[in-house]
């Protein structure tokens, strides 16, 4: 059942940072998130995760509801998946299909091997009716156990890469044919080739952040393909997106006022981003804000 939460509507102007930075107009069409993750467009309306609320909200232009809540799951990304939605609960270790009317339908909390789930964190449709995941492992983890996972149609579970160094973003590309995937811990971007069976191979590096005038340290969180065909990658270091050619060359770089911009999504006509933010990183729910911004 969807319930209506408070929202907040404020116009910013926000200046360039440096002259890599898109000097644009944004406003808060959610004021008062607690730790706003993983959106998606769809049908005029931003779904999007609170992670530090434990829901999924809904903003159709006007009003924000609450489409599904559950505590202790820390949702971080939702996306459509059959006749629902499906979320990534990164504290309880599991990936959720919910109805559309709101609904719990199923959960998974093992992979096809038995294996437990540690850390869901993105999702993106693999263009056949399913969707790879993510799994980063324990925050800050020593060693280095990010998964990815391919669900399918059918709903079976399996996993299609591992080693990964903080696995978070995935973006599958316009054709198909490459899996993109931050690996946040060591602060790039990787990618990989997809089989028609929905395997993966040949990973190879795409970008260090510090090559596109990022600190050591750049924090990649949510990626996505924009409308442009670039990949714009989310930063949980920085109040910014930023812009990457498909050959791994920096275009540019979009701020919102606020000290992380994890995700992103875009308006159906492209032209709009509503850019995911957090301004308390240190406390719970890590209150932050959604953005829109315009995409030129």
């Amino acid at each position: 059942m969807m319930r209506r939460k408070a929202a907040t509507f404020v116009f910013l102007g926000i200046a360039a940072f440096s002259s890599s930075l898109l000097a644009s107009d944004a406003s808060i069409i959610d004021g008062d998130a607690g730790f706003p993750e993983g959106p998606y467009w769809a049908d005029g309306k931003l779904y999007y995760a609170e992670y530090g609320s434990h829901e999924v909200s809904v903003w159709d232009g006007t009003a924000i509801t609450v489409l599904w809540q559950q505590e202790g799951c820390g949702p971080s990304a939702v996306m459509p998946f059959a006749d629902g939605w499906l979320v990534t609960c990164y504290d309880n270790g599991s990936y959720v299909k919910i109805g559309a009317d709101g609904t719990t339908q199923q959960v998974w909390d093992k992979d096809s091997t038995g294996a437990a789930i540690v850390g869901p964190n993105d999702l993106t449709a693999d263009g056949k009716g399913g969707a790879y995941v993510t799994a980063s492992g324990p925050w800050e983890s020593g060693p280095i156990v990010g998964k990815v996972f391919h669900l399918t149609a059918d709903g079976a579970l399996a996993p299609v890469a591992d080693d990964l160094h903080y696995a978070n973003g995935i973006q599958l590309s316009a054709d198909g044919t490459r899996l993109y995937v931050n690996e946040s811990e060591a602060s790039r971007v990787i990618s990989f080739a997809v089989a028609a069976d929905g395997s993966l191979s040949d990973r190879r590096l795409f970008v260090r952040l510090t090559d596109l005038d990022e600190p050591v340290g750049a924090y990649p969180d949510g990626v996505k393909l924009g409308p442009d065909g670039n990949l714009y990658v989310g930063l949980y270091s920085a109040g910014r997106i930023v812009v990457v050619s498909p050959d791994g060359k920096l275009v540019r770089k979009l701020s919102v006022p606020s000290p992380a911009a994890p995700n992103l999504a875009f308006g159906a006509d492209g032209k709009t981003a509503y850019v995911m933010a957090v301004d308390d990183q240190a406390n719970p729910p890590y209150k932050g804000k959604v953005y829109a911004i315009a995409n030129e």
